[in-house]
């Protein structure tokens, strides 16, 4: 089965995106077992004298939301390599292919909005760990007792998770470019009409100037 080398592109850009969105969810979720299934974006913290000690998390669903976009992505991108390991490369026409870009746009859509807030939830976070003025950085809280709590790698995790989610939103920017890229080359060819000058012009080249009668 011979394929094009933009084919293959595209199935190795669909395999990145699997990965990033797999990393995403997952990364999240573990984070979220160390605190007991909570929230962690946007939560609060204080010090006790001898402890962390969250004083807030954030609605469950926000997390939630997050793992599911990433998830669900993850999923577009596998159906879409399980596919192509079942069929030859399409021929796709142009209204395919403006499908295609639509519903690409709408899942960076998403995607995008899902990488603001894990940035915004743990920028908050880490602000209100280090202004309890017992941590330099947010990741030193990760060797440092909490109340209630025992986690160990919950802002590595986080990192993780955000990270895996900016090289997706790149990953997704990429395909959309590749994709108006196929639908400029599919576009049609104009045709000449009885009234363009170029009509004329190119009616008297092969007839010897003597334009053919409509």
């Amino acid at each position: 089965m011979a394929v094009s080398v933009p084919w293959l592109l595209g199935l190795a850009l669909h395999g990145a995106m699997f990965l990033c969105g797999i990393v995403c969810a997952s990364a999240l979720t573990v984070a979220q077992g160390e605190f007991g299934g909570q929230c962690l974006l946007y939560g609060a913290v204080s010090w006790n004298g001898s402890a962390l000690v969250p004083r807030s998390f954030s609605h469950i669903s926000l997390c939630y939301f997050v793992s599911a976009v990433s998830v669900v992505v993850a999923l577009c991108c596998f159906a879409v390599l399980l596919y192509s390991c079942c069929a030859d490369e399409p021929q796709r026409s142009r209204t395919c292919l403006t499908f295609t870009l639509v519903v690409a746009a709408v899942i960076l859509l998403f995607l995008l909005i899902s990488a603001c807030v894990l940035r915004a939830g743990m920028d908050v976070l880490c602000a209100s760990i280090v202004h309890t003025k017992q941590l330099a950085s947010c990741q030193e809280a990760e060797r440092k007792p909490w109340v209630s709590y025992r986690p160990t790698r919950f802002y590595s995790n986080l990192y993780s998770a955000q990270a895996s989610a900016w090289v997706n939103v790149f990953l997704w920017c990429l395909l959309l470019a590749w994709l108006l890229i196929q639908q400029r080359r599919e576009a049609p060819i104009p045709l000449l009409h009885h009234q363009d000058p170029e009509w004329s012009t190119e009616t008297e080249a092969i007839l010897g100037g003597q334009p053919r009668r409509s």
